[in-house]
Formats: structure tokens, sequence, C-alpha cells
């Protein structure tokens, strides 16, 4: 069974006004986790699964150690609607917990053991998330907003909730669905132990020494390790971003968000810094910007730059988990009167943000994204455009521009930057490579299997819409593109192949090397379009 009684307990000590919403909210969140999870099973290759079937409006998972699991194929769906009674049939019985339903898989790995504990992470996290929000998403007043009222996480990822090494009062205390002011500390850090990269703010120095934002939890979690290393008396107010360990300052820093090391487990990821990212991020941003620009399309366009970065020496190497970087805030890019909202919002607010007549928001979103992100493709860099690290400007609810951030993620081609004049700067990371169908999967796994695909179905639902009309216009936007670009049939095949690449989460979270990225493929609704 779940492991919910001492969270429970730990809630009813520090915000014991939510601990009975918060019980109230379980069983829709184990119900939510355990359809992602039922989901997973049956889209992607996992050990334990022999195959699955359809069966009367049921879905039949067939296990290698013998016996069946089954349940309604609707809940399987990428971005159902799930009831709270939600259960799996099982050899033995109905299965209520995702953890339980992993189990029946057979597997007696660490793998799966630690999988099992971040299922049960998720849960309770999601339980709390849906607690203090009890009416779900708010209209976003400002762009802050909008980026905390992702209340149910990863639109598809079983640890939508997953926040491992942080307690009740650690989520509450800095998660963005929380919506409170985080204040980081600023570590002081002697010139000689700093390894930097791009331009660092002169706010964040004093004289030679730096001043690096600290997570309050990396602080009292991880500086203790430190005892060398001391934090200045000031503190940095900051609201939490939809990552978590990225902060928009308060008052201070215009112009800028400070992306934190944390040595948390967020869904897939431990969210540390490595010395590549660092290294990497003001060269790809000049980079990318540069061909953005060359491409004509930068009123459509932007990228948050990042500015500058470091981190702290130990032992002589750069350290992961002492380390931060500066980026270009949204509102660099935003006008009067407008907003920017990370995608994946648009299906947290149940599309409330979204004005006027729903397949023509949708073709001029479309109109705004795909011709940079094909044409960049053509060109050589593949952007890791899902819905968190794109971002749609509106104003009057309608799409004037898009932002994207993150370039860590990016995948680039150094045989199509020299076709088009660039060559690609010295990397520390292995983001560069020739192989196209990486390149595919880098930009059609997040843009079409996340972006597109959420919001056709959060369109579809909300305003009624035939969701072959919402992908008919996002196929149009595409076949103008790649009619003007010369060298793009192998893309365009492959935008409208019968297939489109959509990350294998789980298979990651059980693989012994689980930060390398996993895909399994689905039916791709644009292949009707062709």
């Amino acid at each position: 069974m779940p492991k919910e009684r001492p969270p429970l307990d730990e809630l009813r000590r520090v915000r014991p006004d939510l601990a009975e919403p918060f019980t109230t909210a379980l069983p829709g969140a184990r119900a939510s986790v355990l359809a992602r999870l039922w989901g997973a099973l049956v889209r992607e290759p996992l050990p334990g699964v022999a195959g699955h079937r359809r069966d009367s409006g049921a879905l039949v998972v067939e296990l290698r150690r013998g016996g069946v699991l089954s349940a309604a194929e609707s809940c399987a769906r990428p971005f159902a609607e799930v009831p709270e009674d939600f259960t799996v049939s099982g050899p033995d019985g109905p299965i209520s917990g995702p953890a339980e339903l992993l189990a029946q898989l057979g597997l007696h790995t660490p793998a799966a053991e630690r999988l099992r504990a971040e299922l049960d992470n998720s849960v309770v996290n999601l339980a709390l998330a849906r607690a203090a929000n009890p009416g779900g998403a708010a209209l976003p007043a400002d762009s802050a907003d909008a980026e905390q009222a992702v209340i149910e996480g990863h639109p598809q990822h079983p640890c939508c909730r997953t926040r491992t090494g942080m307690s009740i009062a650690d989520v509450l205390a800095y998660a963005p669905e929380h919506h409170p002011v985080v204040r980081l500390a600023l570590l002081r850090v002697p010139a000689d132990r700093w390894r930097g990269a791009g331009t660092w703010p002169r706010h964040l120095r004093d004289g030679d020494t730096i001043l690096m934002p600290l997570h309050p939890w990396q602080r009292d979690h991880v500086l203790t390790h430190h005892r060398d290393l001391a934090v200045a008396e000031e503190t940095v107010p900051a609201r939490p971003l939809l990552s978590l360990r990225t902060l928009a300052p308060l008052g201070v820093l215009p112009g800028c968000h400070l992306k934190t090391a944390l040595d948390v487990q967020v869904t897939n990821y431990r969210r540390t810094i490595s010395p590549a990212e660092v290294a990497d991020g003001p060269p790809l941003s000049d980079l990318v910007s540069a061909l953005v620009d060359k491409t004509g399309y930068g009123d459509s366009l932007r990228v948050l730059r990042e500015l500058g970065g470091g981190a702290v020496c130990v032992a002589g190497e750069p350290s992961a988990s002492l380390a931060a970087m500066v980026r270009e805030s949204t509102e660099c890019h935003l006008d009067t009167g407008e907003i920017a909202v990370p995608l994946t919002a648009v299906q947290a607010t149940g599309a409330a943000v979204v004005s006027g007549d729903p397949v023509r928001w949708l073709a001029d979103f479309a109109g705004l994204v795909l011709p940079p992100a094909l044409t960049l493709l053509s060109m050589g860099v593949a952007l890791e455009a899902h819905g968190q690290n794109t971002l749609v400007v509106l104003r009057d609810g309608r799409p004037v521009r898009v932002l994207y951030r993150d370039l860590d993620g990016v995948r680039v081609s150094p045989r199509r930057l020299a076709r088009c004049g660039f060559s690609l700067p010295p990397l520390l990371g292995t983001r560069a490579g020739d192989d196209v169908a990486a390149l595919h999967t880098k930009l059609f796994g997040g843009l079409v299997s996340g972006v597109f695909s959420e919001l056709v179905h959060v369109l579809a639902r909300t305003h009624g819409v035939e969701p072959r009309a919402l992908w008919g216009v996002v196929a149009e936007v595409a076949r103008r593109v790649f009619a003007g670009l010369p060298d793009g049939q192998e893309d365009e095949a492959a935008l409208f192949g019968d297939t489109i690449p959509l990350k294998a989460t789980v298979a990651m979270r059980l693989a012994d090397d689980p930060g390398k990225a996993r895909w399994t493929p689905l039916p791709n609704p644009l292949a009707r379009c062709r």
C-alpha cells in the first residue's frame, strides 16, 4: 500500500489546515498517477510486459511471469481525465496504487525499488498540490503566475510530482504550485575557486568575490559538506518558475532569471548543473540567436539567452551541485499588456488563457513556432521544444510570438550548420552529431508528441472542436514551411511519417542508466494529413 501516513503526520505539524484537503485529494491523485503508469505499460517497451491487446473497450496487458492486467483504454491515453475510483484489474484483484501496479511486473532491481518510492512520492505531492489549489489553476495575472499554474506537473509522466529528497515542508516552501517567495542564499565564492562562462552580473559580485545564488534547500543539504564556504547576509527574494529550480528575482536583477543547482529528483533527473551546461550555454545562445536572425523569424521566435554561469571548484573540478546560471527573463521580450505562458500551462488552465476561435488560435500559434523551428532544423539545430521550454506570448489571449529557453537540451548537426555557412563553437557537451533521426526525435518528440498533442487535446475538449480540424491547420502550416525549404524533404517525411517519438519515461526510470533518454513510437496524428 502507498506510504502516505508519515507525510500526513508531517503535514499536520507544518500545515494542519491542509491535512483534511490532502486526505480528500489522495484518492484522485493516486488514480491519476496510476493511470499515467497504466498508459506507460501499454506504450513503452518495459521489462516484465510480454504484450498487450484490446478487448471490448479495455486494454489487456500480458505479463511475462504469467497472468494479465486489464483496465479501461480511455485511462491509458495521454492527457486522460481519470475518475478517482480508477483501478486496474490484476491476477489477485483490483489494483489502486501505482507502486502496487509496478510490482506486478515482477522486477526486483534497484531501479524498480527506486521507482516504487518515486511513485509514492509523486502521489503525495500531487495530492498536496491539489489540496493547496482546491479551485484548480487560477487565470494568471502575470508570467510568473502562468508558470505556477501547472498544478498537475508533467502531463504524461507517472512521476509527475516526484521531488525525491524534499520533505512536505520543503515542497510547501519551494514548489511553484504552492506560490511561495523563496529567499535565495548568496554563496561567497573566491575568484580562484570560480569556473565561469559568459558575463556574470555586477550585482552578484563583491570585489573579486562571486556571489552565487544558492537554493536554500541546497544550502541546507549540500553546503553543509563544504565548511570552507560561507553565504552572505543578503538574500535574493524570488518566485519559483515551472522547473522548480529556476526562479524570477523580485526587485533586483531586472531582466534575469536565475537557474540554481538542486540535488532533488524531479521526474527523470536530479536537477544539478553540469560543467558542460555552464560552459556551453553562452556560446550556444550566440549560435542559435544568430541562426534565428538569419532565418528572418526573429519577430516570431526569440531565444532566452544564457547570459552567464559558473560553478564552485571542489578538489580542482567544477561542482555540478554548487553551480548557477543567469538567463534572460521572459520580461525582456514582452510589451505592455502581454504575458508569457509555458505551453503546458494552456492545458493546465483548461485553455482559459485562449481567446477567440480555437482553430484560428492554433493556426496562429503554429504559424509562429513552426517556420523558425523547422527552418532551424534544416540548418542543423533541433530545439527541445516541449511544453516547459516553449512559451507563447499572449496579448488579449491571442498568440503574438514564441519564446524558447534552456539550450542545454538542443541537438546540433555540424554538417547541416556548415551547409548554411555556420560552424559549431567549441563545446564541452555531447549534443553535437549528424544523426538525422536523432535531430528529428529531439524536435518532434517535444513539439508534436508534447506541445501540439497537448494543445489539440485541450482545445478539442474545452471548445468541442474535432481534433482532425486542429491537426489539419498544423499540417497546413508545416507544408507551407517545407515548400520554401530547398533541403526539407527528409525532415518533412519524418514529420508526416507513420509514427512520432514519445519519451519513454518509465523505461528510463527502470533502466540501469536512467539519465539516458529512451523513446517509443506512437501513431502520428499528422500522418492522416499528408
